[in-house]
């Protein structure tokens, strides 16, 4: 992408701004338009690089995560917990009815 072909301009990142609920200084808007543009231009150039029969990556390491056995590890102690709570009936918690 050439500068004269510009993909993002000012209403373009004003509106990116107001979408993203982002307040910008009126002198910011155009050197993040540039910046944009610069970012998109990057892009375009990594488009032209041919990657055809490249397996895509989960890890550049090619390591894998240890598995761990699934096995209850800590429980059994729910008078512990519900003792914390504010207010408590029949082992559960007590909670502001939120349903009408």
């Amino acid at each position: 992408m050439s500068a004269d072909k510009a993909i993002v301009d000012k209403a373009t990142v004003e509106k990116i701004a107001r979408l993203a609920r982002i307040r910008l200084a009126e002198e910011r808007k155009e050197p993040i338009a540039q910046d944009l543009n610069h970012i998109l231009s990057w892009i375009e150039e990594l488009n032209e690089v041919d990657t055809d029969g490249v397996e895509p990556l989960a890890s550049v390491t090619g390591h894998s995560l240890p598995l761990r056995r699934d096995e209850i590890t800590d429980g059994d102690v729910a008078e512990k917990v519900v003792s914390n709570a504010p207010e408590e009936a029949s082992g559960f918690f007590v909670v502001p009815k939120v349903v009408e």
